[in-house]
């Protein structure tokens, strides 16, 4: 007998990063979550897409299919879609300020939570020094993101004959070597400035595959993460309180990771 859960309905759902076209992806994970969750407004915080990797090697299986019809019959039925492109679905930004469908392409946008509070949202990019000055440097960082993927699968797969549970090397990268993690504090630095300078109370981003919520610089900084391996999103609650979600299956339910941080 199927499986029947209630979906949940939150104010506002931001789902970055998921990079359809790129091979090892979580679409499968992302289509049942949607199918689960359903929100007044939905958030795509860029890097949706993979342009890079469709643009070298077309790979377009059913799945995306879905996920895409999933997206637009929830347009359809009444949920607000704004669509922020990245560095890697930076070609949309041909199209800002335009719809297709009932979705609307912008740059940055500013949402209003249910407690008065104001989030710049945007992906993150445009504050990244090396895609914005070194180009080529991040082409090599995408090189070695993918093959951080591939060598995870073989380590996975022995893992799994011994009973052991997935471990991800970009993940541990991103937590132990020292240059990483200054990156990563410096992304949030920048972000939480124009923040600060646009006169909001917090942003919402994505980006550099790294879920977090936290106040350490005075602006609440929220990152959604991604769909390629962590499987994690955002939502605010009736209430106006974030909810950082590690998608981990409904089977898992009782298991499923979940950190709720009210906004300030």
């Amino acid at each position: 007998m199927a499986e029947t859960r209630e979906v949940r309905r939150v104010r506002a759902l931001f789902i970055s990063d998921v990079h359809l076209g790129m091979r090892p992806t979580r679409v499968g994970q992302l289509i049942e979550f949607l199918r689960y969750h359903d929100a007044e407004t939905i958030y795509l915080v860029g890097d949706i897409l993979d342009g890079w990797r469709l643009a070298k090697s077309w790979h377009w299986p059913n799945e995306y299919n879905v996920l895409t019809q999933i997206l637009l019959d929830k347009a359809a039925a009444g949920a607000k879609v704004i669509y922020l492109p990245g560095n890697h679905d930076e070609f949309l930004r041909e199209y800002l300020g335009t719809y297709f469908g009932e979705v609307e392409f912008v740059d940055r946008t500013v949402h209003t939570t249910a407690q008065g509070k104001t989030y710049l949202v945007i992906h993150g990019d445009q504050f990244d020094v090396v895609v914005r000055h070194a180009k080529w440097l991040a082409y090599v960082g995408d090189w070695a993101y993918r093959f951080a993927l591939r060598v995870n699968i073989v380590i996975n797969w022995v893992r799994r004959r011994l009973g052991l549970t997935y471990w991800s090397l970009s993940a541990w990268a991103k937590h132990k070597v020292k240059n990483a993690v200054s990156v990563i504090g410096r992304f949030e630095e920048a972000l939480s400035l124009e923040a600060r300078q646009s006169g909001v109370d917090g942003v919402i981003c994505g980006h550099i595959h790294y879920a977090d919520m936290h106040d350490r610089l005075g602006i609440h900084y929220i990152n959604t993460g991604d769909w390629v391996e962590s499987c994690t999103a955002i939502v605010e609650n009736a209430d106006g309180a974030f909810e950082l979600i590690k998608w981990t299956g409904i089977q898992q339910e009782g298991r499923r990771f979940r950190r709720r941080k009210e906004a300030t």
